[in-house]
């Protein structure tokens, strides 16, 4: 998508129905959403099965396509200021977001869950790729596309439960463990913090210097992220940065839409 226009509508696959309306959601079971369409045996509907609302073929190498085109991360919690996320979802992804990891570290499993169902709808919405953080089996419960680990120990186990199509993302912290994760089995990193930040209490700034690292020796995509947003952003890319991973740039703003769009514009377009 060109820097000029990083907004985008909704996209709806072909052979699906549009969303339903605010008042009227689907049913769910767990983070599973349950289609039901209407038969022409009486009057008697089919419960077709627990599916994503994304296309079938949204799968392995359609996954890595999205990755391999994506800019912009967004990383949220289950709760934004105590409400539901969607509102803050669809202003984040309307803007040019095209990754969305749920984040949640203090919430119960249940809440967690129900999070994630409107999580996989509004990104199926998209075609925006959803990401659990650390925990391969939620990610698998909730039909997520892959899992972010913060750790290079936690990656085999990670792929192993998840199999071959899933996203695996990892945490790195400077070049040597950029080049240790060279060899691993994941498909994009994050380099950070860049700056200090609150979502990472007690874990120093690393600045641009490994940005650049990553840009000259990753084996695998990677996003800059720590303290990034619309006011450094610039500076992040020119260290040699294609895809920044924000949280508070948008999950604070005052307009989020309008932030995303910004952050949108300051990096590569996707192709």
């Amino acid at each position: 998508m060109p820097p000029s226009q990083p907004s985008r509508a909704p996209v709806y696959p072909k052979g699906y129905p549009s969303p339903p309306a605010a008042n009227q959601r689907p049913p769910t079971r767990g983070c599973l959403i349950w289609r039901v369409r209407s038969a022409c045996i009486g009057q008697t509907p089919l419960i077709i099965g627990a599916v994503s609302l994304a296309a079938p073929e949204s799968k392995g190498p359609l996954l890595r396509e999205r990755l391999r085109t994506a800019r912009l991360y967004f990383v949220c919690d289950a709760r934004p200021h105590g409400e539901d996320p969607e509102a803050l979802l669809l202003a984040a992804l309307g803007g040019g977001v095209d990754i969305v990891q749920l984040r949640e570290k203090e919430l119960s499993r249940a809440e967690v869950e129900r999070a994630a169902s409107t999580y996989r709808r509004v990104c199926d919405t998209y075609s925006a790729l959803f990401i659990v953080n650390d925990d391969p089996e939620l990610a698998r419960a909730c039909d997520a596309d892959g899992v972010h680990v913060g750790k290079h120990a936690e990656v085999a186990a990670a792929r192993e439960l998840l199999g071959p199509d899933a996203i695996v993302g990892l945490s790195t912290h400077g070049p040597e463990e950029l080049d240790a994760a060279n060899p691993l089995p994941v498909d994009y990193v994050a380099v950070g913090p860049i700056w200090e930040t609150p979502t990472k209490p007690g874990r120093p700034a690393i600045g641009l210097e490994p940005i650049s690292y990553a840009a000259a020796h990753s084996a695998h995509p990677f996003f800059g992220i720590g303290g990034v947003d619309p006011g450094n952003a610039a500076q992040v890319t020119a260290a040699g940065a294609e895809r920044l991973c924000v949280v508070r740039a948008i999950h604070e703003a005052a307009d989020p839409r309008a932030a995303a769009e910004a952050l949108r514009q300051g990096v590569a377009p996707g192709g």
